[in-house]
């Protein structure tokens, strides 16, 4: 099992290896308005942890530019461990 923290609000969520995780930033107030990787809305701050984070998608690559701290929640899934993101 994965856990994905926010730290805007200390809430931890534990989700399965290898989810997406826009459900979880959905119930927890980050908007999302394409789910495709091109509105923006669902950028997030990956606080810790992006080594648990899949690949970048060509999509978060074109939209985001530098690929440093930030991720799209609707292109990214948690392949394991512990995240910690802020939106």
């Amino acid at each position: 099992m994965a856990k994905l923290v926010f730290e805007n609000t200390s809430e931890e969520k534990e989700v399965a290896d290898n989810s997406t995780i826009q459900e979880i930033c959905e119930e927890a107030g980050v908007p999302f308005a394409c789910t495709e990787g091109v509105c923006g809305t669902c950028v997030i701050e990956v606080v810790d942890g992006m080594e648990n984070l899949s690949e970048f998608t060509q999509e978060e690559k074109d939209f985001l530019g530098e690929q440093d701290l930030e991720r799209l929640a609707c292109q990214c899934r948690i392949k394991g461990g512990c995240v910690k993101i802020k939106f």
